[in-house]
């Protein structure tokens, strides 16, 4: 049986393996196959595949940043995996640059608000050692750094927090246009951890219904860190009712997450029904 894991991150977004590294690590952690889903980038695709050794697959990926219906009817910060999608589609790619710029932008304004304050960020420093899409794990590091906190998880909790001071929101993408764009792109759109209630307000399980009933959501990522047993079930339910591919995960971002490589992983049905279903680039196999 494979050992498959579709949602890892490097230091194109807010990992902290090089894209070389996480290809050496994958391997180690004996994975079959592994996808890279940096945020709102595709920067980590030619080096991961420069390093894939003999017997590994490789698939390009993102994971983009979204904004959908919550539960209590007000927008919500939602992210969605896209597999397989041409990075050269337009739409697509003018729609990756709106983001990154906007969590330059984002992350700039939340560190003058620190330094208003009295906190010590350096903001070019940050810029200058983050990869292509920075976010608040960048921050997070650069408060560890400057000493202010003792570890990224206490960052999070004041500082970086929605309910902080220093909180701004992300001009991200509509969801129901991301899952759109996806598909134009060629590309397999699965909704990420749509059931993390540790990270706040959820999407409403009617929008999730609505993606699916339309056709153009492929698939919701079901087996992860954050989800409670009864969340998995739901969503088990949801797939099964709409006829959309199931995934597990790892969701790994090295150092700064404690979760291994393929602590979560995809079936290997599931993973050929994504292969299946992408025309936009194909899966690497050496």
């Amino acid at each position: 049986m494979r050992r498959i894991d579709l949602h890892t991150h490097t230091t194109a977004s807010d990992g902290t393996d090089t894209p070389a590294a996480l290809v050496r690590n994958a391997a180690a952690a004996e994975l079959d196959v592994l996808a890279v889903t940096d945020h709102d980038t595709t920067a980590a695709w030619d080096a991961a595949l420069a390093a894939l050794p003999s017997g590994m697959a490789l698939v390009r990926g993102m994971e983009m940043s979204c904004v959908g219906r919550g539960e209590d009817g007000y927008p919500v910060s939602v992210h969605l995996l896209a597999y397989l999608f041409n990075p050269d589609h337009p739409a697509l790619a003018n729609e990756r640059k709106r983001l990154r710029d906007a969590r330059r932008t984002r992350i700039r304004v939340m560190a003058e608000r620190m330094r208003a304050d009295g906190v010590p960020i350096d903001t070019d420093q940050l810029f200058a050692e983050a990869g292509p899409a920075v976010g608040r794990p960048h921050l997070a590091r650069a408060l560890v750094s400057a000493g202010v906190v003792n570890s990224v998880p206490e960052a999070f909790n004041y500082h970086l927090s929605p309910r902080g001071p220093y909180y701004v929101r992300m001009d991200d993408t509509d969801l129901d246009s991301a899952v759109r764009m996806v598909r134009e792109a060629g590309g397999v759109p699965v909704l990420a951890h749509a059931r993390a209630r540790a990270r706040g307000r959820l999407l409403d399980v009617a929008h999730i219904e609505e993606l699916a009933a339309s056709g153009a959501l492929a698939g919701l990522e079901v087996s992860h860190t954050d989800h409670s047993a009864a969340d998995r079930k739901l969503l088990l339910s949801i797939a099964e009712q709409y006829a959309l591919i199931t995934t597990g995960s790892s969701d790994y971002h090295g150092a700064n997450k404690h979760v291994r490589l393929g602590e979560h992983t995809t079936q290997s049905e599931q993973f050929d029904a994504i292969v299946a279903a992408g025309t936009g680039v194909g899966v690497v196999q050496r």
